[in-house]
């Protein structure tokens, strides 16, 4: 029996870059421009979150946001 899993969420593969570039959250915050505590909000993935803050992280990390069409 094969077990799909959840593919991974924005907090989980931001936390995993950060970790690739041996960034602590402090360092990855100062360099986007942003509070320590945005950079755990978003790692731990707190459901209302600056748009602008998130893309500066995501930016940092070499990660973009896209939008597209949900299937039905």
């Amino acid at each position: 029996m094969h077990i799909m899993s959840a593919p991974p969420t924005i907090g989980q593969q931001v936390r995993s870059r950060r970790r690739q570039f041996r960034l602590t959250q402090a360092e990855l915050a100062d360099l986007a421009g942003v509070a320590v505590r945005t950079v755990h909000e978003i790692e731990h993935d707190k459901p209302s979150l600056r748009l602008d803050s998130l893309t500066a992280v995501l930016a940092v990390l070499g990660l973009e946001l896209t939008v597209q069409l949900r299937q039905p």
